[in-house]
């Protein structure tokens, strides 16, 4: 048999079944030993022409260099497992290559190793996993960090520095992050070909650099563009973002260096690399990036509760806490955003969440068993309505000490309006509250938002305003308008054919930054999801499940390794939680506040992994949680930092800024609490 026919005959038994694909064949070129997955008759990916393998000596401008390739020499079927072998003579000695691939599901799964057979040390090594696809203009997609280039982001900055993108056809640009960076390990390429859409992604299982140049160097992941294709990789260190090489997205608003991330090479020495490789050859503009959401969770299946805290104890401390942030005067009542020493202010929305006890107290009345309870909501529901509406909305935040309502933002008020609208509900089965003058305030809230959004000239700047979306339809319920109903619906239709393409992606929702975020998408999100149930139309259900995906991809799958800081103090399981944005890339726990909705998404999809861990979500936002009942917001699983000393990259990974403590740290809990068991959901389970 001719070693054509072999290779065929051996690479045939990899091909399985993807999602929207038919079934791909893995083939080798003849010429060149390249392998090739094609799908459909379409090619998706390819190995290097010069090599399946390549292994950099040098380094030069914080980037690898004097590379040398190694191509297929031979290969063996062992069960499941297709390998593949070469081998490298250098000076020093030679370097034993060889890749497993196995089927698993809807993915190959590859594990590379690197074998050093010299008697020789080497300095200045990198390893890498190259693949390439063949277009030269792609979409890039990689979980908390690029969301089909950052377009918003780099619209919004003017330093290069505070947001990554990546526009997928200039020649030379590259974006390469610290694996832990990402809460789900996979860099996912999408482009039109004709008039189809393909897309790829490649998923590592992260892992540290063993004998990196630096303590706690990690493998990096990330994209580069080339004169006739795109490459993935994965690389032994090498960082890059905004046309800098050695530096990563350290702060808000500005990089720190992180070079000579190469690494020494030992007599003996092995490395092996896992990695995973994914194909769509049919999807849809602004789509791919969801069919590898899924993937990750299945690769790493963070579904494990009985390591997390208990729902019990985080409901006693939450309440707890809620009491403690109680301020009450003949003038005012509510929760204080901050501590009685710091700006003491009450705040609707976003980081005061003032309101959310309103609901989420009366909801919860039976679990906590206190019959202050009943005073507290109506004593601060009542004083929230005193927030006085004008043409263009209602201020959110007032200042104790000025008796004063200030400032006014969409993202804040939507949330109030929310939250209100559910008290209100909840108030109709509680007769000890007396609600009227809460329904009158919402509902002049409501329609001074339906005339705006009706008027000509309501063109908002960003997503922010998909937070009016959910309360609008409240109003339906609560006073059956119709009105209600058609501007609720008209919100939620701009914001669907504005972003499902993702030529635009759901951003600015976060206050404290101006770029693509979980915040924006997730006010689509609960928009979508409250519009699909109100109508039982399929394609609020089809947008929900596509702006909650994007939202899902800021979810930790993982749990990522600490080095000694305040997190490792406390064994601190990463799994669950949420980076922020682009911009802000530190864990917040803000999963907890959007778990309920995925788990309606999960039962409405038959999705049971997304139920599973909708839970871990809940449970898992309650680590840190200090005797008092209170945790901070910022927890730093990479290289990033708000708080603190901040002048040594080095030192940033694994850090805590426990005393950021406003007041949605807190809030986000009672309110999840709340719709969870308004669904009948155990979280014990």
């Amino acid at each position: 048999m001719n070693r054509r026919k072999l290779l065929l005959l051996l690479l045939s038994s990899l091909s399985y079944s993807f999602l929207f694909t038919q079934t791909p064949q893995l083939i080798v070129d003849e010429s060149t030993s390249r392998l090739e997955l094609s799908d459909n008759g379409s090619k998706l990916l390819q190995s290097p022409n010069e090599g399946l393998w390549s292994i950099a000596f040098g380094w030069e401008n914080n980037w690898p260099t004097e590379w040398k390739h190694i191509k297929v020499e031979n290969w063996e079927e062992v069960d499941e497992w297709k390998i593949f072998y070469g081998k490298l003579e250098i000076e020093e000695g030679h370097w034993q290559l060889r890749d497993a691939y196995r089927v698993e599901g809807n993915r190959i799964k590859c594990i590379r190793r690197f074998e050093w057979k010299g008697k020789e040390k080497l300095d200045k090594v990198s390893l890498s996993v190259r693949w390439q696809v063949p277009s030269t203009n792609t979409e890039v997609f990689m979980p908390a960090i690029l969301y089909y280039g950052n377009p918003s982001g780099e619209a919004n900055q003017n330093d290069k520095v505070r947001v990554p993108e990546f526009h997928g056809d200039q020649v030379g640009e590259k974006a390469f992050f610290e694996e832990h960076r990402f809460p789900m390990p996979f860099a996912n390429l999408e482009w039109k070909d004709g008039n189809a859409y393909r897309a790829v992604a490649l998923h590592s299982l992260p892992s540290p650099v063993y004998r990196g140049h630096h303590f706690d160097q990690w493998w990096s992941l990330g994209v580069e563009s080339f004169e006739e294709y795109t490459e993935l990789s994965l690389l032994s260190g090498a960082v890059s973002y905004n046309g800098k090489n050695g530096v990563v997205k350290a702060l808000q608003r500005e990089f720190l260096p992180y070079e000579d991330t190469y690494m020494e090479i030992l007599p003996g020495m092995i490395v092996e690399k896992t990695f995973y490789l994914e194909l769509q050859s049919q999807t849809s503009q602004g789509r791919s990036f969801q069919q590898p959401i899924y993937t990750s969770i299945d690769i790493f299946k963070p579904f494990y509760l009985e390591d997390l805290p208990t729902y019990e104890d985080i409901l006693k401390a939450k309440y707890r806490f809620t009491k403690s942030r109680w301020s009450e005067t003949d003038t005012y009542a509510g929760f204080n955003m901050f501590p009685d020493f710091v700006r003491p202010r009450i705040v609707m929305g976003w980081a005061g969440q003032s309101e959310a006890p309103s609901y989420a107290l009366q909801a919860l009345k039976e679990d906590i068993g206190d019959e202050k309870i009943w005073d507290m909501v109506q004593k601060a529901t009542d004083h929230l309505i005193s927030s006085p509406i004008t043409s263009d909305g209602f201020p959110v935040v007032y200042e104790m000490e000025k008796d004063i309502w200030k400032k006014k933002d969409p993202v804040s008020q939507g949330q109030a309006l929310n939250s209100i609208g559910l008290a209100i509900l909840e108030a109709h089965k509680h007769p000890q509250l007396e609600s009227s003058r809460w329904i009158f305030w919402f509902q002049q809230a409501i329609d001074m938002h339906v005339k705006r959004i009706l008027s000509s000239d309501w063109n908002p700047r960003n997503t922010a305003e998909a937070f009016y979306i959910s309360p609008l339809l409240l109003a339906f319920e609560i006073f059956e308008e119709e009105r209600y109903r058609e501007v609720g619906l008209k919100v939620a239709d701009y914001y669907g054919q504005r972003h499902i393409s993702m030529e635009e992606p759901y951003w600015g929702g976060t206050l404290d930054a101006t770029c693509e975020d979980k915040e924006g998408s997730w006010g689509a999100f609960q928009g979508f999801l409250k519009a699909y149930e109100l109508t039982m139309n399929p394609k609020y259900l089809d947008w929900a499940k596509h702006a909650g995906d994007v939202t899902l991809s800021y979810t930790v799958v993982w749990d990522i390794p600490l080095p000694a800081g305040r997190m490792a103090d406390h064994y601190f399981k990463t799994r669950g939680w949420t980076a922020v944005s682009p911009q802000n890339q530190h864990l917040d726990v803000y999963g907890v506040l959007i778990a309920p909705s995925f788990y309606r998404l999960g039962v409405l999809t038959e999705n049971e992994d997304l139920k599973r861990l909708a839970k871990v979500m809940y449970r898992s936002c309650g680590q840190m949680i200090d005797p008092l009942g209170k945790h901070g917001e910022q927890l730093q699983h990479t290289n990033f930092a708000q708080q603190g000393e901040m002048s040594d990259v080095f030192k940033l990974r694994g850090g805590y800024s426990e005393d950021w403590t406003v007041y949605w740290i807190t809030a986000h809990f009672l309110h999840a609490a709340a719709q969870f068991k308004e669904m009948g959901v155990d979280l014990e389970e």
